[in-house]
């Protein structure tokens, strides 16, 4: 073969492979605006905004707003954000009261968008004024709030779409539930890889967590047991890795609910840790298929199921730039909240 015929042959599998990619592009790009059932969807959002009005209601009833914010001479605060500075006077009761507030009009889906940014802005507030109070759900929690923003998930179970009909749809984009399904299945994964550690692997700090609660119901006399031990930390490190792949897999997926429901149970009664558990919990239910909370009343009714899915969204469909814009936004959040947990790669060894 001469070397211009290489060449040409050289360049014709790049152009082939090229066309490839650009189909599976466009295939990922219809394949993210097809329209699925609006329902579970709505339910995560009634779910989110009810947990998050019960968590501003713990700091009003544990007094933790005077406590964390108004009483403390000095705050951490984070770099580039020393500006974020608590309100004077009594300005953080009032911020904790628009946070419920915002809470409240996400779960009943009234003044939506509105709510969802207040909620946003506000809680990412609060999460910036000190380091010391650093949680790591309540990094997603800001997270997932942002993207609430911006999913059409007001569509269906809302005031809104009572009082604009023209807002009413049976069904949302996938994108919708893919962004939603990704966001709560890295912290999974990633919780997972945190554990391969060796202290870990060893069963501590399980072991002197464990210790300190033989008062727990039922199974707190094992506590001091190391087969105890060692249940909580390999049961623990198989759930984060595997949960999101089992919740997907219609097969396994109601051993992995049943899992994870006790899991977070156990973690919510034995180690206190605030609304975290809740919210997994309602969050493990977007991974059911779309039209799930339709069955299940239906199943309640005893009657068939409804039709349910349009075959096509309420409203114009997106033009060809804007599918790509929300595909690139897409792709965009998924890389930087898969590479962020990786950042210490980064940095010098010591």
């Amino acid at each position: 073969m001469s070397a211009a015929a290489s060449a040409a042959a050289v360049t014709a599998r790049a152009s082939g492979r090229a066309r490839a990619a650009r189909g599976r592009w466009r295939s990922l790009g219809e394949a993210a605006f097809v329209p699925v059932d609006i329902a579970s969807l709505a339910c995560f959002r009634i779910a989110f905004g009810a947990v998050m009005f019960w968590e501003v209601c713990r700091y009003f009833g544990h007094g933790w707003i005077a406590t964390y914010y108004i009483d403390p001479g000095f705050h951490f605060t984070y770099y580039g954000f020393g500006w974020v500075r608590p309100w004077p006077g009594d300005g953080m009761y009032l911020h904790f009261a628009a946070l419920g507030v915002a809470a409240l009009g996400i779960a009943a889906g009234l003044r939506y968008r509105l709510c969802a940014a207040a909620f946003f802005l506000g809680f990412t507030y609060v999460f910036l004024l000190d380091q010391v109070r650093y949680l790591n759900h309540f990094y997603l929690i800001s997270l997932v709030a942002l993207l609430l923003v911006f999913a059409p998930v007001h569509r269906a179970a809302s005031l809104d779409a009572w009082r604009q009909p023209h807002l009413r749809s049976d069904t949302a984009p996938a994108w919708a539930l893919w962004i939603l399904r990704a966001q709560v299945g890295i912290p999974y994964f990633y919780g997972g890889i945190a554990k391969l550690n060796g202290d870990w692997l060893r069963g501590e700090p399980i072991r002197s967590w464990l210790a300190g609660r033989p008062d727990f119901p039922l199974i707190g006399r094992f506590f001091g047991e190391e087969w105890m031990v060692y249940t909580f930390a390999y049961g623990g490190l198989l759930l984060d890795l595997l949960v999101v792949p089992a919740l997907m897999w219609r097969r396994t997926r109601p051993i992995a609910f049943a899992a994870a429901l006790s899991f977070h149970g156990t973690n919510a009664v034995l180690f206190r840790i605030g609304v975290f558990p809740w919210m997994m919990m309602a969050a493990t239910t977007i991974f059911f298929a779309p039209d799930w909370p339709r069955r299940l009343a239906s199943w309640i009714r005893g009657g068939a199921l409804a039709a349910a899915g349009r075959p096509a969204l309420a409203g114009a469909p997106p033009g060809p730039r804007a599918r790509r814009l929300t595909l690139a936004g897409l792709a965009a959040w998924v890389a930087v909240q898969a590479l962020v947990p990786l950042r210490h790669l980064l940095y010098p060894a010591t």
